[in-house]
């Protein structure tokens, strides 16, 4: 049929072509209307009666369908369909019922309104059909005059406007809820805020009839004095790691300065949102994005929920952080006392940190696991706090008995840390234990062989050889790097395990370069 939503007369124009995908008007964001019916007049004229009406600001825009087999297949394909004006005898007397079942049980869409239309009421009776089917208005053909018409299709919208935007609201709360749990499993600043923007744009597009662009957005955090965009997308995108107050252009700027100024820290004004938040820790996050439609009074509440729960997720990983590097600090002092407690001279504990970092990242961790083991290395001699300083600082070699003490420091540092419930301590507690394992079971406390022994274990026992050869201490003199080397080699196999003393003599440079950084006296360059 011609692509227009002029009345069509028989005697006139040809008749709507039989298409399951016919239209007679096509809009971006209009009302989509499905004419049901085995009468190609009833087509043309239901299209000119509502013709040039719009609901809500939003035209209309018609599908045909001449049997419920192409109805069926229109509203497979299109499940954001507003009203169905349905006929009921079509290619079998109940061929509109029939459909009506399809698309409540079998299409399981509740939400389009389905308005019956007959011309023989005596096949459908309405008080039959109104109580057996799931349909919500009843007309015969003949009792549809203009007005009645009108009225008949501007109320199924609204009602398909009420229940499509609870149904909206309700996948809403579900993404705020599942967002919630995902952005409160993000481990680093950069993938929270990077979580938050995702899962704000997910919220954002609820109406998959709105055809919207993808927003453009950025998040940023102030720590430690400076602010710095964490995740953007969008236009936003090249701005991700640059300093916040020189990259965000003045619009960005006054939006935020609006949001602050609010009292819940949130600010919308048509298309622009912004947020922001001011942590416990004194940390402030903001956040900006620029949706492609005007945000209404439904997306503004859910938009206040889901930044509630943001707040607290910004809180709650601000505290952990502190909790965290308060942790760190106290390892650091507890190792920093062992150092200085000792004769050996050098930044042993500062040293061997590095390395086993470095040596992680060679060997395929996690930059996350790597730093974790960063840390947890530091208190590794912690045992020998126990141990008598004329064993500890003798210079000579040790008795028999002397070194039976010396092996309990392993003991005596993993009692100490093992029943505390943070990861770190406990990666600390497991490193004590281990670190004097060897490769190949001759080592102790436990005679741990091979792969038996965590890769903490073998990462310390490898950088803590490395770096007790390199340096001076009390019982020997540092070894020039061709004899520490040497016996990395010799050991590799045995002592060691093979891949990580095949990675530190590939990266020999790397590590030789933390000695430099960190050497204070003994030892040498040759």
């Amino acid at each position: 049929m011609p692509e227009s939503d002029e009345i069509l007369f028989k005697d006139e124009f040809s008749e709507p072509a039989h298409s399951p995908n016919s239209q007679t008007t096509t809009c971006g964001n209009s009302w989509k209307i499905l004419i049901v019916d085995d009468e190609a007049d009833v087509h043309s004229v239901t299209a000119y009666m509502i013709k040039g009406i719009d609901f809500l600001g939003r035209g209309f825009t018609f599908f045909h369908a001449y049997s419920g087999r192409e109805a069926q297949e229109i509203l497979r394909e299109h499940q954001d369909m507003a009203v169905v004006l349905l006929d009921v005898v079509m290619e079998t007397e109940d061929s509109g019922l029939r459909l009506v079942r399809y698309i409540r049980e079998e299409l399981n869409n509740h939400t389009v309104r389905i308005v019956l239309r007959t011309g023989q009421p005596g096949k459908a009776p309405a008080a039959q059909v109104i109580v057996a089917y799931d349909i919500n208005d009843y007309k015969e053909k003949t009792e549809l005059t203009l007005d009645k018409m009108l009225v008949t299709v501007i109320s199924a919208l609204r009602s398909y406007h009420f229940i499509a935007t609870l149904e909206n609201n309700r996948r809403g709360l579900k993404k705020i809820v599942n967002a919630s749990s995902d952005i409160f499993e993000r481990q680093s600043l950069h993938n929270l805020s990077s979580g938050v923007l995702h899962q704000l744009i997910s919220l954002l597009r609820l109406r998959d009839d709105d055809g919207c662009r993808y927003p453009s957005g950025l998040a940023a955090s102030n720590v430690d004095g400076q602010a710095l965009v964490l995740a953007a997308t969008g236009t936003f995108a090249q701005y991700v790691d640059q300093s916040f107050t020189e990259v965000a252009p003045a619009l960005v700027q006054t939006t935020l300065a609006q949001a602050q100024s609010r009292q819940h820290g949130f600010f919308w004004e048509g298309t622009t949102c912004a947020w922001y938040f001011k942590s416990q820790t004194g940390a402030e996050n903001f956040l900006y994005f620029e949706a492609a439609r005007e945000l209404d009074e439904n997306d503004q509440s859910l938009l206040e929920l889901f930044f509630a729960n943001v707040a607290l997720a910004y809180d709650n990983f601000f505290l952990h952080r502190e909790i965290e590097e308060t942790q760190k600090e106290i390892i650091f002092h507890i190792a920093e006392t062992m150092e200085c407690r000792s004769a050996e001279t050098g930044s042993h504990v500062r040293r061997v940190a590095e390395y086993a970092c470095l040596l992680a990242l060679k060997y395929g961790l996690s930059e996350e696991e790597a730093e974790m083991l960063k840390l947890a290395s530091t208190p590794h001699d912690l045992g020998k706090i126990g141990i008598p300083d004329s064993i500890l600082n003798k210079p000579g070699p040790l008795t028999p008995e002397e070194y039976r003490i010396i092996k309990t420091h392993v003991y005596r540092g993993h009692d100490l840390l093992i029943n505390s419930p943070s990861p770190i301590i406990q990666a600390a507690a497991n490193i004590i234990l281990e670190h004097h394992e060897r490769w190949d079971g001759h080592g102790y406390p436990q005679g741990l062989q091979g792969e038996d022994i965590h890769i903490y274990g073998r990462i310390i026992g490898v950088v803590d050889v490395f770096d007790a050869l390199s340096n001076r201490r009390v019982y020997h003199e540092a070894w020039t790097w061709d004899e520490v080397f040497a016996y990395f080699r010799e050991q590799r196999g045995r002592h060691f395990d093979p891949k990580l003393v095949d990675i530190l003599l590939d990266n020999r440079e790397e590590f030789q370069a933390i000695w430099e950084r960190h050497n204070i006296a003994g030892g040498q360059l040759t």
